[in-house]
């Protein structure tokens, strides 16, 4: 299937690791011109010498923390300053943390909205202007379950973003922009290998997990471009998960 891509450009956060670093060498291997955002430099030239490898578009670097004050409407300027414009938003920056007790501190509450949803609002917002004149766009957000097993501070903030998504999708959609989420399950990745061990991994694996295997950031990077494609138009508003079967209910 031709994806229909060459010569789009996006913005993709958090394309140092993981999910987001195997969405843009999805994306370059289509022909998209990226400019690739996260905090350690030397993790985006690499994946950079990785694109021009593949002879993919060599993509553009910004290191950026989205935590500052501001930071999401810089990162938007920047990466128009060198993009010309953006087609394509892929919101992966974000994060976990360990479950909170009841009377945690506000900050720990914050800190996490902040990362997982406010940001992700703010530069959203700071591109659909240039997504709104060319009558075209594509908002995917790297998101996660809706099934809290504990008191997580990222859980709500994740519920927000979909919400929030659900709600813009009908906002834009007249102008020819697209926004879903993507819930990823147990996708490998630096932090799965931290918080948990091998032998916790195969244990879940066999018994939550139908597919019986955590997954790769590849088999969720394949669903982000598709949905970034000019071929997945009539698809917006969607929380998907890849997740192998983990998640348990049906909607």
């Amino acid at each position: 299937m031709d994806l229909q891509l060459k010569g789009k450009t996006a913005l993709v956060t958090g394309a140092s690791m993981g999910i987001g670093r195997a969405i843009a060498k999805g994306l370059a291997g289509e022909g998209v011109k990226l400019c690739i955002a996260a905090r350690r430099k030397d993790l985006l030239e690499e994946l950079a010498r990785e694109i021009a490898g593949i002879g993919g578009p060599q993509p553009d670097i910004i290191e950026a923390d989205v935590m500052p004050e501001g930071a999401a409407e810089r990162l938007a300027a920047e990466a128009y300053k060198r993009l010309g414009h953006i087609d394509i938003l892929v919101n992966s920056a974000g994060g976990s943390q360990p479950a909170l007790p009841v009377d945690a501190p506000e900050s720990k509450w914050m800190e996490s909205m902040m990362l997982n949803f406010i940001r992700v609002r703010q530069l959203t917002h700071a591109t659909l202007p240039g997504m709104i004149e060319r009558r075209w766009g594509r908002v995917i957000n790297i998101s996660g379950k809706s099934e809290p097993e504990r008191l997580i501070a990222a859980t709500p903030a994740k519920a927000a973003v979909h919400a929030w998504s659900k709600g813009l999708s009908r906002e834009v959609g007249k102008h020819g922009i697209t926004v879903n989420c993507i819930q990823p399950g147990r996708i490998m990745s630096e932090q799965i290998r931290r918080k948990y061990s091998p032998e916790f991994r195969a244990k879940q694996s066999a018994e939550e997990i139908p597919v019986g295997r955590y997954g790769e950031p590849e088999e969720l990077a394949s669903l982000a471009v598709f949905l970034a494609s000019p071929v997945a138009c009539y698809i917006t508003g969607a929380v998907l998960p890849v997740d192998g079967g983990l998640r348990r209910f049906a909607f």
